[in-house]
Order: structure tokens, then C-alpha cells, then sequence
């Protein structure tokens, strides 16, 4: 084995186990292009097109089509750039190995490797495939991208004899993507590509789908839009007959087919695009890349928020907390000591090292290069400490630094003091803080020592706490996700102690003892494992099965949003309705991911679901406003039809309402949202829109109906041009009613793209009538200062009308809904 394996060997291994590399889906230009069309509301617009097409209405047709084309172009826009982007973002963690073949010591590509390949590891190597080590000295490695641990795990060649709750804690495997942070080792590749534990992680992840929550609202609402267009087509039809016969039967049917597929709001996906790029864009000048755009109204959607701990609430570095001794100062100084830290030339990656690092001044770590280190023992997990003999003052020291535990077996302590330290360090490991404690003894008379001279006779100095601080903003971003409606989970592989001390701090649990673990999940059945995670805001000791249960388990409540970075994350990322990662994470987990933040942080993630609401709330002010327009306008055109021979608006003019209506109605996708619509996860409540689009469509029937009572008898000309004037300035304020909920006075003050588009078209259809062009074009019939002092009294009264019945169904909407949940 020491000769490494013969090249006819290699090449026969690398046949039957293939490439070390874990193959991920490509995303081509054409995926992201068809990606767009996937949406039944754009088959419903499509079969609407095919329809307006085939009964002779052209130009409808060509306008539907143009609509849904511009929404596609305009979303593969914008998620092929952010998938270039991720592209962008992706780095190479492997690249090449040191292995030895034929007796060699030579590099190879990391993705040429077989089991049996003998490798050599070293500091900052990113280990290349699943491995048993062999040899080693004082080899560290880095596993938080698979347990969460910020904390290094000391690994060795020692056989396991203890029965272990998962394989990542064999201390003699190292496993594939994880980094070396100290030391060096010769190891045996035992896995390699599909078959490491990346490997089986990357399956599960390939193998789990998801639906968008977007798509399945806009499913529903399309849905709604074609039992209502159906039930509407066929009442215009009935009427008809029943009041004009059936002479011209075709010809009606026609009519109820066209009038019933002008109900339909073309422009949805328009404005959903317009929003969600909007919603993109601001995103974007926070660090945040978009994969897909639906994923930002999804983000809006979450009710909660499942993030691991390191780095995302804390800080993802140990820092000195506290001191127990009768000298910090003392007590830091020989921590310093007992570390690399006065090791010339020896790369500082130990975490405990780099907080002391952090807290001795400059002067005292000049001080500590210049001492010569005579002879060290690394630190074992057995032993649990580690020691060094320096030469200090002149004198040859031991100092041994480790679990309080084992060093105060070392020193001459009375047993009161001892159990003062003791007491103290278990208080400290409760909040979720790691200790090691200093002790030194003077050594003379030899240039080196064994473990035999670590066993007694040392002076007992102090202990360092050392914890992985919250981040500041953490506080305030839970407190913001408390207010959004937004419960935040803790998900994690860290120990019990660190993660429930995590939870207490930022006041996620209310007892140190809420937390669940990992081993305790796979012992509950589904239903138990429901309640469970409803219950606990705190999970530790987490594997990737684990979380991917977690969050299957909480979606059948909830929507469910999940921020991880580290190749264990990559299935629960896939399965959960929004999956965010951050930019360092592994390309498997960003694979996986919709949104990924270039800088970690709840508070990011926090104005993301703002944003997602902002987005979700406008589209539902459109859907709304274009409804109750357009049953409105359906319901007069279909009731006039019956009393007159003549069309009440030309269809040339009812092109120019469409168009003045049309732009000042999708710029809503711009508009300002009331803080109230982002208290809760927003969803498309088909009752409501059902509710409230009839009452102010049947509003707006009533007044159109009063616009052909008052100026039907005065000719068609008048007729045409004061139902186009009422018609195009009643679209506009209803605008203004329909963007809140409360008095329009009262709400957040529109947008300025939307006043921009306002105004230019209530002055357009003003005007247009008193011009040439306007009275030969168009057929209008210049207007008397009488019928437009009439006009704008109809158009004033409907908008006051309007207010009234909108403030009213609202207010009295929470009530009927506290009293559906009493009864029920």
C-alpha cells in the first residue's frame, strides 16, 4: 500500500467507478425560455388569443399575443442573467491532489482519483473524495460544511470502538469537499464522485421537486377566471335568446364568446414581470441574485424561516468571552503559548488559536514569536489537551492547555476550588460557550518530554470561555420577522449546548431545554414529527436527511423558506418552497438554491420577504382593479346590447380605452404598498377576489348604465363619446380607490410612474374629442360644457360610491373572519 496503486490498476478502477465528480443539470438558454410559458394563466391567455383569432378579432388577438410574448422575453431576461450570474459565482474547490501511484509521489487531476489511491493531505487542502486516514500529525479539519460545526474536528488513525449516532463522527474518515485546517495526513480514498457521502447528498437533492408557490396561485386564480368566464358566457347567451329569439343565433354567440373573453386581465403577466424585475432590481443593491423570478413573490409567501446558526445569526468565529482565573492577562498570555501562535512560518487556522489571536495586543504577540518552542504534543481527543515546552524567563516551561476537566487532574487544587471551576465551566457550557483551561509547570534538565510528564505537579493558571458571538443585527432582524408574521427556525448538525444557547439568546425558545435532536426525529412517526416541529424553534445535531424531514414535515402547514451554504443543506434547499444560499456555499447547495445573498445575513433575507410581499400585493391590486373594470364594462355592454341596434362605443374607441387604461393599470406592478399588506404572508384569496370584483364591478355596471340612460337619448354620436369620456375617467380613479384598502387619503402616496401615466391619459381622453383628429378618427362628437359638467359629477359620485364600499367590505371583513374560526 505504500507504493500507492499500479497505473493498470488505476485505469481499470477509474472504468468501473467513473470521474470523481458529482455531475449537476446544466441550465441552457432554452430551459430558461421555456421555463417562461410553463404557467396555466398563460394558457388561458393563449386559448383566449387562439379564440379572439378565430372569431375575426385580429387585432385582440395580436394585442394578447404581444402581451404574453413580452412576459417571456422579459423573464428570460432576467433569469438568464441571474443564472450567468451564478455561473460567475462558481469556483473550483478541487483542482488537483498529491496521491502516489507506481511508488510516485505525483499531482493529479482530483476528479482522476479511484478508491485505493493513496493521498497526502495538507493544511488548506480541500479534501477530494471520501478518505480513512492512515498517518497523520495534528490533523485538523474544517467539516462545517456538512455539520454546521464552526469548530475544527481533530482527526486520527485510531479504530472506531464506540457505537456512533451518525458516520460524519468517525474521527478516522475524512469526507469529500470538507477542508483541512491544520496538520497533514496520508489517507486511503474509500469513495469517490456519486458515491461519496456528497455524493449520496446530491442524489436526494437531484431526486426532490417542487412546485412554485406563485405558479400554484396563479393556477387557482386562473382557474377562478375560467369557471367565471364560462358561467358568464353562458348567462349572456341564455339572456339573449330568452329576449331576442333565435334569429341570429350565430351571430350572438359569437358576441357572448368575444365579450366573454374580453373579462380576462391579458395583462397579469405583464405586470407580474414588470413587479418581480422591479422586486429583482431592488434586491439586487442588497447583494441578493434572483435564479427565478416567481422565487421573490414565494419569498414573500414564507410564514417560516428555517436558517442554520454559523454565520447567519452569529458571526462564524470564536471569540474570547469570559475568564476564570486570578490573571486574564496571565491566562491569555500562556494560551498564546500553548497555540501556534509562536510557531514562525505555520499558517494560523485553529479557531480557538485565532480568537487568542484576536485578543493579545500587538506587543504581546511580538513577545510570543520571539519565545523558541523546545518540543510540543499535538492535541488528541483522547486526551482531550494539548502541551508545549517553551523556553521562558530562562527557564524551560510545560504548560498544558485543554478540557478543564483534565488539567485539573494535573494541579494541586483543594477540592473547593476545584469544584468552583468545575461549576463555573459547566454554567458557561449551558450557554453555549467552549472552555480551555491553562496550567504550567517548570521542566528541567531534557530537550523533550512524553505524556508521563503531563500527569502532575502543574500550577493551575485559568480558563478561557470562548463563544461564537450573535451578530447585532440578528436582533433586530427577528424582531422585524416577528412583525412580518415570519416565524425563524434554527436548523443545524452543531451540539445540543451551542444551538439551544444560540436560541435562548436571540429569544427563539423561552428554556434552555427546548430543543430537539436529530436522533429523536427518527424515532417519530409523521404525525408526531408534525407537532414536534411546530413545537421546537430549535433543532441540533442535524443530518441532511434529518433537515430535508424537518422541512417536509413543517410544509404540510406552512410555506416554508430555508437559508443553508454547506453541501449537507442541499436537499432541504431543493425541498423547501424558497431555497437561499449564500455566495461561499458549495456548489451543490447553490444548485439547489432560488436566491442567493452575496452577503450573509438575516436582515437581508428579511428585506427580501418585504420585497416579496411588495411584489405579491400589487399583482393582487391589478387582478382586482382589472376584474371589477372589466365585469363592469362586460355586464353594460351585455344589458345595453338588449335595448339599442347600434354598437354604444365603436370598436375603434373601445381599442383607444384599452390603451389609455391599459399602461396606468400595469404600472401598478410600481406602485407603493400600505405597511399593513406586509404584516402577513400574502396568498391569492380567490373568495375575495370573487367578492370584492362583483361588488365593485356591479358598482360600475350601475354607473355605465347611468352614462346610457342619460345620453342614449340625446344620439349615437353623444352616446359613443360620453360613455368613452365616463369610461376611460371612471378606470382611472377606480385606480386610486382599488390600490388600498383604507381611504384612499389615508393610504401610501402612489407611485410616481403611476401618477406619470395617470394623468397624461385623463388629459388625452379630455382633449381628444375637441380635435380634428380626434372628432374624424375616432368618430367623437365635440362634448357640451353641460354633458361634460354631467360626466365628471357621474365620474366623481361613482369614485366617492367606490370608497364607500370598499371601506365598509374591509372593515367589516376581519370580523367575519374571527367569526368563521369561532364557529369553526
Amino acid at each position: 500500500m505504500n507504493l500507492g496503486l499500479e497505473t493498470a490498476e488505476v485505469q481499470k478502477r477509474f472504468r468501473q467507478f467513473g470521474r470523481n465528480a458529482i455531475e449537476d443539470n446544466k441550465i441552457e438558454w432554452w430551459h430558461v425560455l421555456v421555463r417562461q410559458f410553463k404557467s396555466s394563466f398563460v394558457y388561458l391567455l393563449i386559448a383566449a388569443a387562439a379564440l379572439s383569432y378565430v372569431l375575426g378579432e385580429k387585432l385582440d388577438s395580436i394585442i394578447i399575443f404581444i402581451f404574453v410574448l413580452l412576459d417571456a422575453l422579459l423573464g428570460f431576461y432576467q433569469e438568464y442573467r441571474s443564472e450567468k450570474a451564478v455561473e460567475l459565482l462558481k469556483r473550483y474547490v478541487v483542482s488537483r491532489s498529491k496521491v502516489k501511484r507506481d511508488g510516485k509521489l505525483e499531482e493529479v487531476y482530483s476528479e482522476n482519483l479511484v478508491p485505493g489511491d493513496l493521498i497526502y493531505l495538507e493544511a488548506g487542502d480541500i479534501i477530494p473524495a471520501d478518505i480513512k486516514i492512515v498517518k497523520d500529525h495534528d490533523f485538523n479539519v474544517d467539516e462545517s460544511v456538512l455539520s454546521g460545526e464552526s469548530v475544527s474536528v481533530k482527526k486520527d488513525v485510531l479504530p472506531i470502538n464506540v457505537n456512533l449516532e451518525g458516520i460524519f463522527e468517525a474521527k478516522n474518515l475524512g469526507f469529500s469537499g470538507t477542508k483541512v485546517s491544520s496538520g497533514w495526513a496520508e489517507a486511503l480514498v474509500i469513495s469517490t464522485g456519486k458515491n461519496t457521502e456528497m455524493g449520496n447528498i446530491a442524489k436526494l437533492s437531484d431526486e426532490t421537486f417542487r412546485n412554485s408557490v406563485f405558479d400554484q396561485e396563479t393556477s387557482k386564480l386562473s382557474s377562478f377566471i375560467l369557471k367565471l368566464v364560462v358561467v358568464t358566457l353562458a348567462a349572456v347567451f341564455v339572456i339573449n335568446i330568452a329576449v331576442k329569439g333565435t334569429s341570429q343565433i350565430t351571430d350572438l354567440l359569437i358576441f357572448s364568446i368575444a365579450l366573454a373573453v374580453s373579462v380576462i386581465p391579458e395583462a397579469l403577466p405583464v405586470v407580474s414581470v414588470f413587479s418581480l424585475s422591479k422586486g429583482a432590481l431592488d434586491l439586487a443593491k442588497n447583494k441578493v441574485v434572483v435564479k427565478r423570478l416567481a422565487s421573490i413573490e414565494d419569498l414573500g409567501s414564507i410564514q417560516i424561516l428555517c436558517t442554520d446558526k454559523t454565520g447567519t445569526l452569529t458571526e462564524n468565529k470564536l471569540t474570547v468571552s469570559h475568564f476564570y482565573g486570578q490573571d486574564n492577562t496571565r491566562t491569555l498570555f500562556y494560551a498564546g503559548l500553548a497555540s501556534n501562535l509562536n510557531t514562525k512560518h505555520k499558517e494560523v487556522n485553529n479557531s480557538f488559536d485565532l480568537a487568542v489571536l484576536e485578543k493579545v495586543t500587538s506587543e504581546e504577540k511580538h513577545v510570543l514569536e520571539k519565545i523558541q518552542k523546545i518540543d510540543e504534543i499535538p492535541f488528541d481527543p483522547e486526551r482531550k489537551k494539548n502541551s508545549v515546552l517553551v523556553k521562558l524567563n530562562e527557564k524551560d516551561e510545560l504548560i498544558l492547555r485543554g478540557a478543564p476537566e483534565e488539567i485539573c487532574k494535573t494541579c494541586s487544587l483543594e477540592v473547593d476550588e476545584k469544584l468552583k471551576i468545575l461549576d463555573w465551566v459547566k454554567e458557561k457550557g449551558l450557554e453555549g460557550s467552549r472552555t480551555l483551561a491553562l496550567a504550567s509547570k517548570t521542566f528541567e534538565g531534557v530537550k523533550n518530554y512524553s505524556e508521563n510528564d503531563e500527569k502532575n505537579d502543574f500550577t493551575f493558571i485559568g480558563v478561557i470561555a470562548f463563544e461564537d458571538p450573535i451578530k447585532k443585527s440578528t436582533f433586530k432582524a427577528i424582531e422585524d420577522a416577528k412583525n412580518l408574521g415570519v416565524q425563524i427556525k434554527i436548523l443545524t448538525g452543531d451540539s445540543k449546548e451551542i444551538a439551544v444557547a444560540v436560541g435562548y439568546r436571540t429569544k427563539l425558545t423561552n428554556s434552555p431545554s427546548k430543543v430537539i435532536l436529530g436522533s429523536e426525529i427518527d424515532l417519530l412517526d409523521e404525525t408526531e414529527l408534525r407537532k414536534k416541529c411546530k413545537e421546537f424553534n430549535v433543532f441540533a445535531r442535524l443530518s441532511p436527511v434529518q433537515k430535508f424531514k424537518v422541512i417536509k414535515a413543517l410544509q404540510s402547514s406552512y410555506l416554508v423558506g430555508f437559508l443553508g451554504e454547506g453541501i449537507n443543506d442541499a436537499p432541504a434547499l431543493k425541498v423547501a418552497n424558497v431555497g437561499i444560499v449564500v455566495q461561499g456555499a458549495s456548489d451543490i447547495a447553490r444548485e439547489s438554491s432560488d436566491v442567493i445573498l452575496l452577503k450573509k445575513s438575516l436582515e437581508v433575507i428579511i428585506d427580501g420577504i418585504r420585497e416579496g410581499r411588495k411584489v405579491f400585493a400589487n399583482t393582487k391590486k391589478y387582478v382586482k382593479a382589472t376584474l371589477a373594470s372589466n365585469f363592469g364594462n362586460f355586464y353594460a355592454v351585455a344589458i345595453s346590447t338588449l335595448f339599442i341596434d347600434y354598437l354604444p362605443m365603436l370598436p375603434v374607441q373601445m381599442l383607444l380605452l384599452n390603451l389609455l387604461s391599459d399602461f396606468p393599470m400595469i404600472s401598478i406592478a410600481s406602485d407603493n404598498v400600505d405597511d399593513d399588506e406586509l404584516k402577513s404572508p400574502p396568498k391569492f384569496d380567490i373568495k375575495e377576489f370573487a367578492i370584492i370584483s362583483s361588488l365593485l364591478g356591479i358598482i360600475s355596471t350601475v354607473f355605465d348604465l347611468l352614462f346610457f340612460a342619460i345620453f342614449s337619448i340625446k344620439g349615437p354620436g353623444i352616446l359613443q363619446t360620453s360613455w368613452f369620456l365616463g369610461s376611460v375617467l371612471t378606470e382611472l380613479v377606480f385606480i386610486f380607490s382599488v390600490r388600498t384598502k383604507v381611504f384612499f387619503l389615508k393610504a401610501k402616496f402612489p407611485s410616481k410612474l403611476l401618477l406619470l401615466l395617470c394623468v397624461p391619459a385623463a388629459l388625452t381622453a379630455l382633449l381628444l374629442p375637441f380635435t380634428v383628429f380626434g372628432n374624424n378618427f375616432f368618430k367623437f362628437e365635440i362634448p357640451k360644457s353641460g354633458n361634460l359638467i354631467i360626466i365628471l359629477c357621474l365620474v366623481l359620485v361613482y369614485f366617492v360610491v367606490t370608497e364607500a364600499v370598499k371601506i365598509i367590505y374591509y372593515k367589516r371583513l376581519p370580523s367575519s373572519k374571527m367569526q368563521a374560526q369561532t364557529s369553526a
